[in-house]
């Protein structure tokens, strides 16, 4: 059977797992991506089992157990005096219910082991994508510089403002009215929040802050949501004022109070999404990751819906040539798109509960939210297994 060649547009979470899982099935496949070099941005993510079980498959897991951390619960607490309003425990129980932990671990960790799951000669850095054209038969990227790569398949990894999405559908990024202030803190400066790792979360009025050991519990990740019209960048290093983000959190509770203090400096970015779709693919181009389903950060779910994604199109595309591609990408669209659509939604959903002001619904929501603690409301999402999914799937 021929060879399929994949071009793969964009070298963060999604597109490292995706050349990662073609690599593994013995699938030709070059990534490319626009910055000059790859560096260390970003903070904490949150990695839950439906993700790490992929990620063990991959042959990440003794890499991840040295520099992340397992949290031993999600605590979701009251603004103003800490109340717990929600605990589901993770730890060893989540482990053994799902077949793989929870981890908390920063970005740049999780990154650089999908790196290193990749060939060198196969990732090409300083290759700016200007715009893709594509026949009945492949697809063609057109790089800054003239430059010009083809392929049977381009997958668009390429982020919320994908140059690949254009083929797809014509729509714009939503801002969601809030911005995020994410820093990373000194693991001694905040003992007190390390005293059992876990998940914490403050939430009120118009914001909530959340914070999680990373870096094998070196550090402290934050992530401060601050209503905001006037703020529309996006940028892993645009620079945050810790001063203005504390007197936006004056008045919380005395640990979020000393979070903000700590950080030596943060980032801020606008917070954005895009409406769902109800297609991934046209012609010879598909996408995955923030490409695909753009996503607010109030699930914890983006990047282990781009690795959920990149596998499954792997298994998708295994054995498929190029004569199978249009039913490789029809049957990766079917698996995907109900999955990615509800946690979407729901991801946008929560940008409204988990910022109630003080009254009724907010009264609503803690007494709601008290009745479903554990792990039986996460089944779900938690204890999907995306690749086992493509193997029922083929065989239905």
């Amino acid at each position: 059977m021929p060879q399929i060649r994949v071009a793969v547009v964009g070298a963060g979470i999604a597109g490292l797992t995706l050349a990662a899982a073609l690599h593994r099935a013995g699938i030709d496949c070059h990534v490319y991506e626009q910055a000059e070099r790859l560096m260390e941005v970003g903070a904490g993510v949150q990695v839950a089992p439906n993700a790490t079980r992929l990620l063990h498959r991959l042959g990440l897991g003794e890499h991840l157990g040295a520099v992340a951390v397992a949290p031993e619960a999600i605590e979701m607490r009251r603004w103003d005096d800490g109340r717990l309003l929600q605990q589901t425990t993770l730890g060893s129980q989540c482990e053994v219910r799902f077949g793989a932990p929870y981890l908390a671990v920063h970005r740049a960790d999780l990154h650089g082991a999908l790196l290193s799951l990749v060939p060198p000669d196969r990732v090409h850095l300083d290759a700016r994508l200007d715009t893709v054209t594509q026949d009945a038969g492949a697809a063609r990227l057109h790089l800054a510089g003239g430059t010009t790569v083809d392929a049977d398949l381009v997958v668009g990894a390429d982020g919320i403002h994908s140059v690949c999405r254009e083929q797809i559908v014509t729509d714009t990024p939503r801002y969601s009215g809030q911005t995020i202030y994410r820093g990373l803190v000194p693991a001694d400066r905040v003992p007190y929040l390390l005293t059992n790792p876990r998940v914490q979360l403050w939430f009120g009025p118009d914001q909530h802050l959340v914070c999680y050991p990373v870096s094998a519990g070196r550090q402290v990740s934050f992530g401060a949501t601050v209503p905001a019209s006037d703020w529309r960048e996006e940028s892993w290093s645009a620079r945050g004022d810790a001063t203005q983000l504390a007197m936006a959190y004056a008045g919380w509770h005395p640990d979020v109070a000393r979070l903000i203090k700590a950080a030596d400096g943060v980032s801020r970015w606008a917070l954005h999404d895009r409406d769902g779709i109800d297609r991934l693919s046209a012609g010879r181009v598909t996408l995955i990751g923030d490409a695909a389903h753009p996503m607010l950060p109030f699930q914890a779910q983006g990047a282990n819906q781009a690795i959920e994604d990149a596998v499954v199109l792997a298994a998708c595309l295994a054995g498929a040539g190029p004569d199978g591609l249009d039913e490789a990408l029809r049957r990766y669209a079917e698996l995907r798109l109900p999955r990615t659509t509800r946690i979407q939604q729901q991801s946008r959903a929560n940008a409204e509960t988990f910022h109630l002001v003080d009254g009724d619904a907010q009264r609503r929501r803690d007494t709601s939210a008290r009745r479903s603690s554990g792990l039986d409301q996460h089944a779900w999402l938690f204890g999907y297994d995306a690749e086992q999914a493509t193997t029922t799937s083929r065989s239905a």
